[in-house]
């Protein structure tokens, strides 16, 4: 059984206890998406930091047709936003690799613009004293639906333990508004759902991490494979077991 209101406060302190060691008087720096984690995570930080100390950022490439709901999100908690807009470095980045002789590739297409953003926080973070959250779920790193490099970076990382729907949970508990908590994420290039492109729904693979039970086998296939091939990104980078002599 879930605990929200437990989780929730174990979070926040959490939050206050990894500030006091790797960053005691820094500001948490969130990508602002408008979606239930970006939402979570900057509800946590308030209010573990305060929002004195929680700095959203806004990170649309060229239009974004969603941007009002991190506008509401900064709105509604309160802390301080700056808007950097990335389809000028997006596309620059494209147009060196086209120059170069690159046939870019689709995933190449979704991957560029989160790795720009992620750096993008770091140069802000850089700038105010800041730490960068990792806003990733469980359920998305368990079968590599993140960008390495890109939103699966950061500093810290609240949600990393945690399921979507234990997120969206967190999210209702602490009163966000129900519209960015039940936001529905989709790729950014097509009309299609992270869940179109995964073949199954959250609530199939969050039962799954949490019981081991999946009812359909191709699903449950479809899972293992992808967890598989994808547990690379959860881990350091491997190195040489380099010994010098003595």
């Amino acid at each position: 059984m879930f605990d929200v209101q437990k989780t929730t406060a174990g979070a926040v302190q959490w939050i206050r206890d990894w500030f006091e060691q790797n960053g005691k008087g820094c500001n948490a720096v969130i990508g602002i998406s408008g979606g239930k984690d970006s939402s979570v995570v900057a509800a946590l930080c308030v209010k573990a930091l305060g929002k004195e100390r929680v700095i959203g950022v806004l990170m649309p490439n060229g239009e974004q047709p969603d941007i009002d709901c991190s506008q509401q999100l900064v709105a509604y908690l309160g802390i301080p936003f700056y808007v950097c807009n990335v389809k000028k470095a997006v596309d620059g980045v494209k147009q060196s690799l086209i120059e170069s002789g690159v046939e870019i590739s689709r995933q190449t297409l979704i991957n560029l613009p989160p790795r720009i953003r992620m750096s993008t926080l770091y140069a802000l973070s850089q700038s105010m004293n800041g730490r960068v959250a990792n806003t990733c779920n469980l359920s998305e790193d368990w079968v590599g639906y993140s960008t390495r490099y890109g939103d699966a970076a950061g500093d810290f990382s609240p949600l990393g333990k945690l399921t979507v729907q234990e997120v969206k949970a967190i999210g209702r508990y602490l009163g966000l508004p129900e519209n960015l908590v039940d936001k529905v994420p989709s790729d950014g290039l097509t009309d299609r759902t992270d869940e179109d492109n995964l073949g199954f729904t959250y609530a199939v693979l969050d039962k799954y991490i949490r019981t081991g039970v999946c009812e359909d086998a191709d699903t449950k296939a479809r899972i293992d494979r992808l967890h598989r091939i994808n547990e690379f990104k959860l881990k350091p980078i491997p190195c040489y077991e380099f010994t010098p002599e003595n």
